[in-house]
């Protein structure tokens, strides 16, 4: 039985990824900030402490064989320092108990706004670059991360970087709270007058995705040291998605609409206005934000399944009954 370090193991991705390594018989370690007694009572060691830390970091890495790297700061607004502090110098923690401990496999979380340029990004591959510029600090110094990961790959740690797009799913607190909390407040409006494709990820294809590439990590060095885009492979309009998920918490479809150049005003406007005000909330609109919600961005997922053996077992429409049943109490939707 392999001992496997997963960082954010409490999270909605580390929970996934760390329930499946318990599932096939792997000793499990995680690390967070917070205190989970679920993971506990089911036999995961967990180590309390921040990324930043470097002696908590490398402590946790010690006697392991896998690294799972999920944990980061993310979200459209916050201080640079924040997002470099956990991003950035955390995933140096990483990389340093990884080495200093002797550990085989790295298996990094990345995302694909490592190399989103505000526009159009349809069916591209992993040769697309890394942008000029960016417009937030989560894709700026998660890119910083990534490259670091791929860099370390070689004889004595072997990487690999996931970038799965738009995770969701039972249990998410993230994207999908975001998107009721906003339909329920009547501040969800449609981005500009094309409904652009994207990829998105459901919760178990992700999980998969990662146990896929630390197995095929330790029977093939070759396909370290590289970066991989994960989704469902299946792009549909951004929209369309928008409200299939609405539509699972009884809500209704989305219909109002604001222009692009509207949007990146406004993002620009509230991102002046916030720095102005030393705000910690995140604004209602950004132009990260703006861009992501009025741009296709779908990935060619060839990569990864030559080379880690990925497929996704759960549709999107598996996925949305699956979130419609997770949601439902008493035979009544919960509002």
């Amino acid at each position: 039985m392999a001992l496997v370090l997963v960082t954010g193991g409490g999270g909605f991705l580390g929970g996934a990824i760390v329930r499946r390594l318990l599932a096939r018989g792997d000793r499990v370690r995680g690390f967070a900030r917070g205190e989970y007694p679920a993971l506990s009572a089911a036999g995961v060691k967990m180590c309390r402490g921040d990324l930043s830390d470097d002696r908590a970091v490398i402590a946790a890495c010690k006697e392991c064989d896998v690294v799972f790297h999920v944990a980061a700061r993310a979200g459209i607004w916050g201080r640079a320092e924040a997002f470099h502090a956990s991003n950035v110098r955390g995933t140096e923690n990483v990389l340093t108990g990884c080495l200093r401990h002797g550990v085989a496999r790295l298996i990094h979380t990345s995302s694909p706004s490592v190399v989103f340029d505000d526009h159009d990004q349809e069916g591209v591959d992993e040769s697309v670059p890394y942008p000029a510029r960016y417009s937030a600090h989560y894709p700026r110094t998660k890119a910083a991360a990534e490259r670091l990961i791929l860099a370390a790959h070689g004889a004595r740690l072997r990487t690999i970087a996931l970038r799965p797009h738009l995770i969701w799913g039972p249990g998410d607190n993230h994207l999908v709270p975001r998107i009721l909390a906003r339909a329920r407040a009547g501040r969800l409006r449609r981005i500009g007058a094309a409904n652009k494709r994207i990829d998105s990820t459901y919760i178990d294809n992700a999980a998969d995705a990662h146990l896929c590439a630390a197995d095929r990590l330790a029977a093939d060095p070759t396909v370290g040291g590289r970066a991989y885009f994960i989704s469902n492979g299946e792009p549909m309009p951004l929209w369309d998605l928008v409200n299939a998920i609405l539509a699972t918490a009884g809500l209704p479809p989305v219909t109002r609409r604001v222009p692009r150049s509207i949007a990146r005003m406004a993002g620009t406007l509230c991102e002046i206005a916030y720095q102005l005000t030393g705000a910690e909330s995140e604004p209602p609109m950004t132009r990260f934000l703006a861009d992501e919600l009025s741009t296709a961005h779908w990935f060619d997922l060839t990569a990864a399944r030559r080379d880690l053996g990925y497929q996704p077992s759960v549709t999107i429409a598996e996925g949305l009954k699956h979130l419609r049943e997770s949601q439902t109490a008493g035979g009544r939707l919960q509002s």
